[in-house]
């Protein structure tokens, strides 16, 4: 079965809102552009996406990131996320100042049929990038599969933090823990009461 794969990069103390902050662009820090990876990095990420053939995005990520990525040479990042599937968690119509971005389609109703749906068409990893938000209430309703989180070695007191919004403890398995140059880790984690049933993320 096809799994919910929630993918952020986030400050030690779990500030979401800007990986900027977290990864600084070594070009002008005014312009829109994404953050600034190592080599490990970019390769644990080039893996992520690659199990990936479809994403999840919140209407407000779809909006901006229909405006950036289209014209964006950041590989692979943009290939992929021009290239694939989109399903947008909206209940207005994609429209954009550009037109259509790609391949998208508006999703509505509770999350828990939104993802049971999903789930049960044929296809690889479902990926969730950006779209704060809808990550958090994925969340929050334990309808996350695994968990990747590129940890910059940051503290920031600015933004909100990834798992403001679940309701109750919940236990988690470490799958992977990689180092990086730049002094960051990518951790892999699944939901304990799932791990047993899930192929290994190494």
């Amino acid at each position: 079965m096809r799994r919910i794969v929630v993918y952020a990069i986030t400050s030690l103390d779990g500030s979401v809102d800007d990986p900027t902050r977290c990864f600084p662009p070594d070009v002008d820090p005014d312009k829109p552009q994404p953050p600034t990876f190592d080599d490990v990095l970019i390769e644990r990420e080039a893996r992520l996406i690659a199990r990936q053939d479809a994403v999840l995005l919140g209407r407000h990520m779809y909006d901006e990131w229909s405006r950036y990525w289209p014209t964006s040479d950041e590989r692979p990042f943009a290939d992929f996320i021009n290239g694939v599937k989109k399903y947008v968690v909206t209940s207005t119509p994609l429209t954009t100042a550009t037109g259509e971005w790609g391949d998208a389609e508006a999703v509505s109703g509770p999350l828990t049929d939104i993802v049971r749906d999903l789930k049960a068409l044929p296809g690889n990893d479902i990926g969730v990038h950006g779209s704060i938000e809808l990550a958090q209430s994925l969340l929050a309703e334990g309808l996350v599969d695994e968990l990747q989180l590129a940890v910059a070695p940051v503290i920031d007191p600015e933004g909100r933090r990834l798992f403001d919004g679940v309701p109750e403890l919940r236990r988690l398995t470490l799958h992977s823990a990689t180092s990086t140059p730049s002094g960051a880790l990518w951790l892999v984690y699944r939901p304990a009461e799932r791990d047993a049933d899930e192929p290994s993320a190494r």
